[in-house]
């Protein structure tokens, strides 16, 4: 009997510890103001957390699918190789956030701040991001594949090697971003700016830059693909000579095809082997003896 009491008497405190812990856990989410450095994981799909303050909280390994997270403050936020997917983020301010690995696709950006976030290998997949201040971010890898970036603003970023091919970014400010070996295929970048932007060995398919302002731009060894510029600003020779590919430019502007340069690449590297040396000739028979 006195063992089946103290095996009670443990099994009690458990489920108070578990319950205890559960419970503060739902406080640390139902505060309006979560404390700061607050680590967050586990599952909260479709929380409210419209307007909470939650400056530098940690995300680790959570599932905030379809949160309501409208105006929230996320100021300092780490987000790591957590779950976003349909989150509502309209409004809401995460400047200098971190998101690694992150997924937030279809998620909501509307009008929301971004700048100064550094991510690396985030997932913006039709994503909303329309009227975003993303300026002086560093989105080195990220996956903005179909997302809206129409009127954003991402001067002075860093998207090298992003993808943002089939986005809807009319408007978009892109004034000396450097978006160096990325792929734009596909996009609809209508008046955006592109003012001394760096595009360095980028590839460009298809999409239309009616309007787009391309003033100082590096096109340094960017291949173009089926692009019609022919309404684009800003473009000079010079650019244009430092890339190649084919494309509807404006008058007067002439573009160089890649398949010189890969055609040369192609003989260096396939070149045949040089013909084997021709045999020596045989030596001369010796004279026949005399008799």
């Amino acid at each position: 009997m006195a063992r089946m009491g103290m095996t009670l008497a443990a099994a009690l405190v458990m489920g108070l510890t578990t319950l205890a812990g559960q419970a503060q856990a739902k406080a640390s989410i139902e505060d309006k103001d979560v404390a700061r450095l607050v680590s967050l994981g586990g599952v909260c799909v479709s929380c409210d957390l419209a307007g909470r303050k939650m400056t530098g909280a940690k995300f680790t390994g959570a599932n905030f699918a379809r949160a309501n997270l409208i105006g929230a403050d996320l100021r300092g936020a780490v987000f790591f190789g957590s779950n976003f997917e349909a989150a509502d983020l309209t409004r809401a301010d995460l400047r200098g956030a971190e998101m690694r690995a992150a997924n937030f696709e279809k998620a909501n950006f509307n009008g929301a701040r971004l700048s100064g976030v550094e991510s690396a290998g985030a997932n913006f997949q039709n994503a909303n991001l329309s009227r975003a201040d993303m300026t002086s971010s560093e989105m080195h890898g990220v996956n903005f594949e179909a997302a809206t970036l129409i009127d954003a603003r991402l001067a002075n970023s860093e998207l090298n090697g992003s993808n943002l091919s089939s986005v809807n970014a009319r408007g978009a400010d892109f004034s000396n971003a450097e978006i160096n070996g990325s792929n734009l295929s596909g996009g609809r970048f209508d008046r955006a700016q592109f003012r001394n932007a760096s595009l360095t060995a980028s590839h460009l398919r298809g999409g239309s830059f009616a309007g787009a302002d391309f003033k100082g731009a590096d096109l340094s060894g960017v291949r173009l693909q089926g692009v019609d510029l022919s309404g684009a600003r800003g473009l000079t020779q010079d650019q244009l000579d430092d890339a190649c590919g084919e494309a509807r430019l404006p008058p007067g502007l002439s573009l160089k095809t890649c398949g010189n340069r890969m055609k040369r690449i192609t003989v260096i590297r396939g070149m045949p082997a040089p013909p084997a040396p021709p045999a020596p000739p045989a030596p001369p028979a010796p004279p026949a003896p005399r008799r």
